[in-house]
């Protein structure tokens, strides 16, 4: 059916269906809708409730024309409320630095050792990486819910079951799923709409955005979202290993750091490449250097990778509109913990 005509009612001009303003008086086509949701999004607003004020912001900003002046103030609005969001999360993530300093301080004499008593350590400072998945169990247990997730889940599961087994295959699965759940977590705080998680068997999982960040400091909280979210999952399925001593509970531990820390390539979509955007060029260098002494502590090859790309970022020039501290602690402490993790030298082979 064809769409229905629409009829400027100030200056009678017809105008077509896809346009957000009249061309010839400029005004809004939705403005009915876009006072309701300026309104709704204040009420939320004052209720503190800012994930549902974004994301009422975000649909407006939809409404309005690009470029044009009311476009500018609401996404002026979206930036101070992202903002808010980020000084309710600073507090926990600022408290990891000790960690960083901790792991500057190792020594390449019996790497493995103490890589190993490192990852202990990082056990009884941080807790809440044990504990991660519990507090979150709702939330994640939400994701399984949704049909498209549950049945690419189920799918990449069978796949890695044939390859591996499906005791490393479960824990495999799981860990890629709660990864992706780290970064619909973080979209949801910041109002920004997306798809629920679908599973690509052989190349993790994905998450599609319906709406976009509104600078790089948002999509940064987003790309490492998940990373972090997947070093929870890597350090309690190393905690069990601890625990149980089950093997595939090491290996799950360590192809899931594994991964993750592959994540954090600063290239194309990747994690690490939205995470990078965020950064100055002195901050960005900084990285480097963290995954320097990463790689002469731990020889994982992986980081040698991670470091020629940063390395090559960082001698670009950046648009980041302001330093972003918070990505750069986030950034070296996923570095930092997701080396040490790797150190868990336990074939996939010998898990049962």
């Amino acid at each position: 059916m064809p769409e229905p005509e629409i009829i400027c009612p100030q200056c009678s001009t017809q105008i077509a269906p896809t346009l957000l303003s009249c061309p010839r008086c400029q005004r809004l086509v939705h403005t009915e809708k876009l006072n309701h949701l300026a309104r709704e999004a204040e009420r939320l607003t004052q209720q503190r409730d800012l994930s549902g004020a974004l994301t009422t912001w975000r649909d407006a900003l939809e409404l309005l024309p690009p470029g044009s002046r009311q476009h500018q103030i609401v996404l002026a609005w979206i930036k101070n409320l992202s903002g808010q969001v980020d000084q309710e999360t600073a507090p926990a993530s600022t408290s990891r630095t000790p960690a960083l300093r901790q792991a500057s301080t190792q020594k390449k004499t019996g790497m493995q050792a103490a890589g190993l008593g490192a990852i202990g350590l990082l056990l009884w400072k941080f807790k809440f990486a044990v504990i991660f998945v519990l507090t979150k169990l709702k939330f994640l247990l939400l994701g399984l819910t949704k049909a498209s997730t549950l049945f690419s889940m189920l799918l990449s599961f069978g796949v890695y079951w044939a390859a591996w087994g499906w005791t490393f295959a479960l824990g495999l699965v799981l860990s890629i799923y709660v990864h992706e759940m780290g970064h619909v977590f973080a979209l949801r705080r910041l109002g920004i709409r997306a798809t629920a998680p679908m599973f690509i068997p052989g190349f993790g999982a994905m998450v599609r955005l319906k709406q976009y960040p509104a600078d790089p400091h948002e999509d940064a909280r987003i790309g490492l979202a998940g990373p972090l979210w997947g070093l929870g999952a890597a350090v309690a399925a190393f905690a069990v290993f601890l625990i149980s001593g089950g093997l595939y509970w090491a290996a799950i531990a360590r192809v899931g750091a594994w991964i993750n820390l592959f994540n954090l390539l600063p290239v194309w979509q990747l994690d690490g490449g939205r995470g990078f955007r965020a950064l100055s060029r002195a901050q960005r260098w900084l990285v480097v250097a963290s995954l320097a002494v990463m790689f002469v502590l731990t020889n994982e090859g992986l980081l040698l990778l991670l470091l020629l790309a940063a390395g090559f970022r960082a001698l670009q020039k950046t648009d980041a509109p302001a330093s972003d501290r918070l990505a750069l602690l986030q950034f070296i402490f996923l570095g930092v913990t997701l080396s040490l993790l790797c150190t868990i030298h336990v074939p996939i082979e010998s898990a049962p």
